[in-house]
């Protein structure tokens, strides 16, 4: 059943590629997103967590990476194939990718991406990890317009995007190792919330103690 579930998430994700949904998604406010995905990484969380239970929550969080890392692939080998043509579709959904994959990760820390701090964190380390600085204040509010900064910044590399027909590989490559510095950079900054956390909470017990 796992499998079906991971099949048909895969399938869904991909959906998100015909021009119709693409236009919905590139029009979708960032923080509508965020809370949008809570649900669904909640869902995808659990399901890994009850498949590895003996896993720790950073090798939880590679296993996230890995499958959007296969998403990305998926993507940038398509992209490759049609150019430059393609080239604002595949930002567009490669923003979306990292932001469901910093959300997936942030819920499996226990990150409480309902409040707007959390969130804003959130768009913040989506921006450092792409080179473009904090986002939360003065950055895009909707994706389309984030994609667009993304490809004036240069955030991410455009070398494969350029070259069509034999670029395929290398632009399935350079978004897989994308998503995968996204994820690790992610892992950095949560690992520390979770640790200072977790601080906190053996200092209120103690408190409580009278220790």
């Amino acid at each position: 059943m796992a499998f079906y579930d991971g099949v048909t998430e895969r399938l869904g994700f991909m959906k998100k590629l015909t021009p119709a949904e693409l236009k919905k998604l590139g029009a979708l406010r960032l923080s509508d997103l965020i809370q949008g995905e809570i649900g669904r990484a909640r869902v995808r969380v659990a399901a890994l967590e009850k498949r590895y239970p003996s896993a720790t929550t950073k090798e939880l969080a590679q296993r996230l990476v890995d499958e959007k890392k296969s998403l990305a692939s998926m993507v940038g080998g398509v992209s490759g194939v049609f150019g430059l043509i393609s080239l604002p579709a595949d930002l567009t959904f490669m923003a979306y990718l990292q932001i469901v994959l910093l959300t997936d990760v942030a819920t499996l820390y226990k990150a409480n991406l309902k409040t707007e701090r959390a969130r804003g964190e959130l768009l913040d380390l989506f921006g450092y990890a792409n080179g473009l600085g904090p986002l939360h204040r003065s950055g895009p509010k909707v994706l389309g317009k984030l994609a667009a900064l993304l490809l004036t910044k240069g955030g991410m590399s455009t070398l494969g995007r350029a070259m069509p027909l034999v670029a395929a590989p290398i632009t399935a490559y350079l978004n897989n190792q994308h998503i995968q510095m996204v994820g690790e950079q992610a892992v950095r900054f949560y690992e520390g919330f979770d640790k200072a956390h977790a601080k906190a909470r053996t200092a209120k017990r103690k408190a409580a103690s009278g220790e």
